[in-house]
């Protein structure tokens, strides 16, 4: 009998030595909860975007890892009503959740194929979005009592949506032409 006794006893060491042996080894893929010092709670993305859209100012980041804390859109919001901010991610949580580019950042950082940065997309003007370039060209002065006049009620739709396009023209251009006016002044 004590044989039996002894046998499990080793058996039941060297088991536990195995698994302490085999888990040391996985050092590399450490859990989320050694990782970030608590169990994260399941978490989706709609609660994300939820406080965000309520608190913009507040960073995703920030959001995320209280929500991995607290697991409730209510307690996370709570927190923001009573401090004004949440507390920064640790640098461990970058390395479970890295930061995902925002799309306007990857707007100014797309590159081509040799890998520069390219060049940023020339700017639109109103000139060219409401396409007035023939307007321009013709250089008819704008007279400024045209431009901030009220607009005569239109009995359909199409006449008083032509309208409006036609008065925004008029203050584009007459905008166009206190600008240049400005600029030979300087000069």
């Amino acid at each position: 009998m004590g044989e039996v006794v002894n046998v499990l006893v080793a058996f039941a060491v060297i088991v536990f030595l195995f698994r302490w042996v085999t888990s040391s080894s996985e050092s590399g893929e450490r859990s989320p909860a050694d990782t970030l010092g608590f169990r994260p709670k399941n978490i989706t993305q709609d609660m994300i975007d939820t406080i965000s859209n309520m608190f913009p100012d507040i960073p995703t980041d920030n959001v995320r890892y209280d929500l991995l804390r607290t697991g409730s859109v209510e307690l996370t919001s709570n927190k923001i009503l009573e401090r004004g901010f949440l507390d920064a991610p640790p640098p461990a949580y970058y390395t479970l959740y890295p930061r995902e580019p925002t799309p306007s950042s990857t707007a100014n950082r797309s590159s081509n194929s040799n890998g520069d940065a390219t060049p940023k997309k020339l700017q639109e003007t109103l000139i060219s979005r409401y396409q007035l370039e023939g307007r321009v060209v013709d250089a008819e002065p704008v007279v400024e009592d045209r431009v901030g006049g009220k607009a005569v009620w239109e009995d359909s739709p199409d006449k008083r949506e032509a309208s409006l396009r036609e008065r925004k023209a008029q203050m584009i251009l007459a905008a166009r032409q206190r600008m240049l006016a400005q600029q030979e002044a300087k000069s």
